[in-house]
């Protein structure tokens, strides 16, 4: 469990609910179902429309990444990659397939299956260079819905706002009725803007650091799987790996 995610979405609602406490605002006033059905609807329904099926369900899944504990597997894929290039250096590249057998990760199968097959390193660079254009890409359209709901959002809690609004003005001689509309088209507006700069925008940025981070560790294989198939010394994988250590 990511703490520092759990506690960035606290210390923002305490301080806003403390806040309203301290006005001497009532913190029932601020639940509302209709505005909250209003924003949450109408902003995800519109994110939908935007995209398409597959890449909106992958990006729901996503937030998982976000509460979930980063994980920075570098230094130990270092020192797996230092020992392929040894290995490989004594007795020949070939001879890897015990090393692609431990590996679960598919990238890293793919580039090690590549050297073992006696692939040149351009070929190995072009090959899975296409393969992290495409993850990226897929891994973009799908955190790109967070950033879509953050924009939607405040505008839909402006249209609720006004729907609450046409809500009192249909009530105008009813007074009983007035309170609710009213309440409806202010916190309406309060769900759609606290929703996305709270919310779906630092999602949408989390995620997006993400998947660089993923980049930067693939990155990282693609240029030592090309030194050790191009025959460079061990040292000088060990040296390139350094730069993406620091």
């Amino acid at each position: 469990m990511d703490w520092g995610s759990l506690s960035g979405i606290a210390i923002a609602l305490i301080g806003i609910l403390l806040g309203q406490a301290i006005e001497g605002g009532r913190m029932s006033s601020l639940v509302q179902p209709a505005a909250f059905l209003i924003v949450l609807c109408g902003t995800f329904g519109a994110v939908m429309l935007e995209s398409n099926t597959k890449s909106f369900i992958a990006g729901l899944l996503m937030v998982r990444q976000v509460f979930s504990t980063p994980v920075d597997d570098r230094q130990a894929l270092a020192n797996r990659i230092n020992m392929w290039s040894n290995f490989a250096r004594k007795e020949g590249i070939f001879m890897l397939e015990p090393y692609l057998k431990r590996e679960t990760d598919s990238f890293v199968k793919k580039g090690l299956q590549l050297m073992i097959d006696g692939t040149v390193p351009d070929k190995i660079r072009e090959i899975c260079a296409i393969d992290m254009y495409f993850y990226e890409m897929q891994q973009r359209n799908a955190a790109k819905i967070w950033g879509a709901a953050g924009g939607y959002a405040p505008t839909v809690g402006i249209l609720g706002a006004v729907l609450g609004l046409i809500h009192v003005m249909e009530n105008l001689s009813d007074p009983s009725k007035l309170g609710s509309g009213i309440a409806v088209a202010f916190v309406a507006t309060i769900y759609g803007v606290g929703l996305a700069n709270l919310i779906f925008l630092p999602i949408s940025n989390k995620l997006k650091t993400i998947i660089q981070q993923e980049m930067t560790r693939r990155e990282m294989l693609l240029n030592a799987w090309v030194s050790i198939a191009g025959g460079d010394h061990p040292r000088i994988v060990d040296e390139r790996l350094l730069a993406y250590l620091r």
